[in-house]
């Protein structure tokens, strides 16, 4: 028999043995695993399209369980191809999730909590506060929409997801590995580990637990100032966790053979742009097996800065690159708020789409 306690819970977001105490004692092993593929690899829309389950056994679990996915509200259609979606969760919240469609690549990248609690100057999630934290079912649903609405194998190379829509994952980082257990289980989702990346504003602590998990995805650190004071002003959560003990968690993070730390650093206009700022990031990130991501600002409304020129973006990044390996990230959905910091529930002209502020 089914166990009573775990009425009208989803199954996205069980792990194989969740799905098996749901079942009971009782039940066959296989039928467990049958659920989970179901959901996970097949993405079944509703529980009464398992078809390997009994009839019976279908009906029992419909009555007490849903899939859990998430209800499309909206998308919008960036001109470069990008997709922005606007995901309505079971309490009536919103996330977004956008796909940066490329040549050779197709990267979703998904939101780990509805709102962000760290103050970033320069984003436009922060404006929203913090509403809460995303459970792991949420956090997967959104790349199984992503894959569903564009036909994409998650065990394709091609396919990588980032976490680095709303919120600080760190801050939710319970849901965060276990999304990413269900992510990367080749009987469920199937992406590679080398394929999932977490984006983090710089929680010293939680750095420090996300190295000790044996399945987590890759690191990357939000830096985007070349001091303390500057940082900051800038990032207001260092007075909290200085830059300097910053660097200290990652030079003792344990990088896997295969991985490098990333830095992402936001370039705003006359603020920390300057080729000496860039000669300071070279001295911080000295002793480190990492490379760095390069973004111009994403502008949006309310937020007080500006973009630099192209050329002051291509003089900084040739400073860093006789140093570390440094790129500069391509803007991919700019027109409808979908770019890096452009995430607050938008519509495609700039008012909020769900009627939240």
């Amino acid at each position: 028999m089914l166990n009573l306690k775990k009425m009208a819970q989803p199954i996205l977001g069980m792990e194989l043995s969740e799905i098996r105490a749901v079942l009971g004692e009782t039940a066959p092993a296989y039928r467990a695993r049958q659920i989970y593929q179901a959901v996970y690899r097949q993405g079944i829309a509703s529980i009464d399209c398992i078809s390997t389950l009994p009839a019976g056994l279908r009906a029992e679990l419909a009555a007490t369980h849903s899939v859990g996915r998430l209800e499309p509200v909206r998308h919008f259609d960036s001109l470069d191809g990008t997709r922005r979606y606007l995901l309505r969760l079971a309490d009536g919240r919103t996330v977004e999730a956008v796909l940066m469609p490329e040549a050779a690549r197709d990267t979703i990248c998904i939101s780990t909590q509805v709102g962000c609690p760290v103050d970033c100057r320069f984003c436009l999630t922060a404006r929203m506060g913090l509403e809460r934290n995303l459970t792991a079912g949420e956090i997967a649903g959104q790349v199984l929409h992503v894959v569903r609405e564009h036909a994409l194998d998650p065990r394709d190379a091609r396919v990588n997801v980032v976490l680095m829509g709303m919120g600080e994952p760190l801050l939710n980082l319970a849901n965060v590995l276990k999304a990413t257990r269900l992510a990367t289980d080749p009987e469920g989702i199937g992406l590679s580990p080398r394929r999932i990346t977490l984006s983090t504003a710089g929680i010293i602590p939680k750095i420090a637990e996300l190295g000790r998990e044996p399945v987590r995805p890759k690191l990357a650190i939000s830096l985007n100032a070349s001091s303390e004071e500057q940082r900051r002003e800038l990032m207001p959560i260092t007075r909290k966790y200085p830059l300097k003990d910053l660097l200290d968690a990652c030079r003792a993070y344990p990088l896997r053979p295969w991985e490098r730390l990333t830095f992402e650093y936001v370039l705003l206009r006359d603020v920390n742009d300057t080729d000496a700022d860039a000669r300071r990031v070279v001295r911080l990130l000295a002793r480190l097996k990492c490379k760095v991501n390069l973004i111009a600002l994403n502008p949006g409304p309310g937020i007080p800065f500006e973009t630099p020129a192209p050329e002051r973006v291509a003089s900084f990044q040739e400073i860093l690159k006789r140093s570390v390996p440094c790129f500069i990230r391509k803007p991919r959905g700019r027109d409808v708020y979908a770019a890096c910091g452009q995430l607050k529930r938008m519509s495609a002209s700039g008012g909020n789409q769900d009627g939240r502020d």
